[in-house]
C-alpha cells in the first residue's frame, strides 16, 4: 500500500475509527495527488530533470512545504513537476489508477477526481485521448481496490487561458464515459468566473454539471458570481462566503441563498491554512458554516501538495473541534448528496454504505 507516501513521516497516524469510516470526496485534484515515488520514476521515464530531490520522502516534505507560502499563486507553481511527468497516455493511466487505489486504501468509497486535461498535451496527446487514458486507469484502480470505490471525473478549464469552452465541449462529449461534470480552477484574482460564461452556457444547454472554484482567494463576491451569472451547483472552497455573514451570524443575502438552496461548499481545510484562506484550524469558518446550517463537505484538495489524506483531513477536524462519527456521517452524506451522480445511486451509495458504515463506528464506540 503506497497510501501513506503522499504523508510526511512526521504527521501523526489519524485513529483507527477515523482510518475505516467511509468518506466520500468532491475536490481532489489528479496532479494534486501523485505519489512522490511515481513523480520520480516517471521524471526518469520522461527525461524530466526538474525535481528538487529524488528521494520520495524528501520529494513529498518539499511539495508540503513548497506549498506552505500563505499564497494561492505559489501555491499553484508546485504542479508545474506533476504536470511535467503527466503527458503520456502511460503516466496518465498509470496515475490515474494509483488515485483511485489510494483513495479507496483510505476508506473513501466515493470520489469525484478533477484535472485540467488542456495541461497534458505537451507530448502530442489530444484531449480525447487524455480523457480516455485517465478514465480507463481509474476503472483499472476501481479494480484493484475490489470494487470498495466509484470515481467519476471533473474536466477542467483553467481561468486564465481561453479554452474553457472546449472543455466544456469535451464534457459533454464524454459525459456517458465516466466523466461527471465540469470545473474552473487556477489562479482567481483577476480571472473572473464569467470570463468563462459561455462554456458555463454550453453546460446548462447540455444539462451537464458543473462546479466553480470561488471564494478562496477573492471575496464573496467571487461566490456571487459563481452561483448567479454562472450558475454553478456547487462551490469549491467558497470559504470566503463568511464575508457576508456578521459577526452575530446573521447572513446576508448571498450566504442566506448559498445556505437555503442547498449549494454545497467543497471545503479543504488544509489547503486553505497553506493558501493564506485560513489562518489555523481553529479559526477554519468550517465550524461556524456547519452550525449555521450550510452544506458542508470535506476535502483533501490536494493529497500530496497538501500533505493530506482525507483521513487526516477527518483528524485535523476531530481534534480541533471534538467532532465524532455523527458530524463526519453529516459531512459525507451531505457530499454523496450533492454528488453528480443519479439520484438512485446516490441513495444507494449513502443507504448500503455510508450509513451502515457509520452505525458500526457508533456502535463501537
Amino acid at each position: 500500500m503506497h497510501l501513506s507516501d503522499n504523508v510526511p513521516a512526521d504527521a501523526p497516524a489519524p485513529a483507527d475509527w477515523i482510518r475505516r469510516a467511509p468518506k466520500a470526496v468532491l475536490h481532489d485534484h489528479l496532479d494534486g495527488g501523485l505519489r512522490p515515488g511515481t513523480i520520480i520514476e516517471l521524471a526518469r521515464e520522461c527525461g524530466y530533470a526538474g525535481l528538487p530531490t529524488e528521494d520520495p520522502a524528501e520529494l513529498a516534505v518539499w511539495f508540503r512545504d513548497a506549498a506552505d507560502s500563505g499564497s494561492l499563486e505559489r501555491y499553484l507553481e508546485t504542479f508545474a513537476h506533476t504536470c511535467a511527468v503527466m503527458q503520456t497516455r502511460e503516466a496518465l493511466f498509470r496515475v490515474a489508477a494509483e488515485c483511485a487505489e489510494d483513495l479507496a486504501a483510505d476508506g473513501v468509497v466515493y470520489a469525484e477526481v478533477r484535472y485540467a486535461p488542456e495541461q497534458h498535451q505537451e507530448r502530442g496527446l489530444s484531449l480525447d485521448e487524455v480523457v480516455t487514458a485517465v478514465n480507463e486507469g481509474l476503472r483499472e484502480g476501481e479494480r484493484r481496490a475490489g470494487g470498495r470505490i466509484t470515481v467519476g471525473t471533473l474536466l477542467t478549464g483553467m481561468r486564465h487561458t481561453d479554452r474553457s469552452l472546449e472543455i466544456a465541449e469535451l464534457t459533454v462529449a464524454h459525459r456517458d464515459r465516466g466523466v461527471a461534470g465540469f470545473d474552473i480552477a487556477g489562479g482567481e484574482i483577476g480571472n473572473p468566473p464569467a470570463r468563462h460564461l459561455p462554456a458555463f452556457q454550453h453546460l446548462k444547454r447540455h444539462n451537464c454539471h458543473f462546479t466553480i472554484h470561488a471564494g478562496e482567494a477573492v471575496g464573496a463576491e467571487s461566490v456571487h458570481e459563481a452561483v448567479q451569472i454562472c450558475g454553478a451547483e456547487r462551490i469549491g472552497h467558497g470559504v470566503r462566503i463568511t464575508d457576508d455573514i456578521a459577526e452575530d451570524g446573521t447572513l446576508g443575502h448571498l450566504a442566506a441563498y448559498i445556505r437555503d438552496n442547498r449549494i454545497a461548499l467543497e471545503i479543504c481545510p488544509t489547503s486553505n491554512l497553506q493558501t493564506g484562506a485560513a489562518k489555523d484550524y481553529a479559526s477554519h469558518p468550517i465550524d461556524e458554516l456547519r452550525r449555521l446550517g450550510f452544506r458542508v463537505t470535506l476535502n483533501t484538495d490536494n493529497r500530496l501538495v497538501s500533505g493530506t489524506t482525507m483521513s487526516r483531513e477527518f483528524q485535523h477536524m476531530a481534534d480541533t473541534f471534538g467532532y465524532g462519527p455523527e458530524v463526519f456521517e453529516e459531512f459525507t452524506v451531505a457530499a454523496v448528496e450533492s454528488a453528480f451522480l443519479p439520484l438512485p445511486e446516490r441513495r444507494r451509495i449513502i443507504d448500503e454504505v455510508i450509513r451502515p458504515g457509520y452505525a458500526a463506528l457508533t456502535a463501537e464506540r
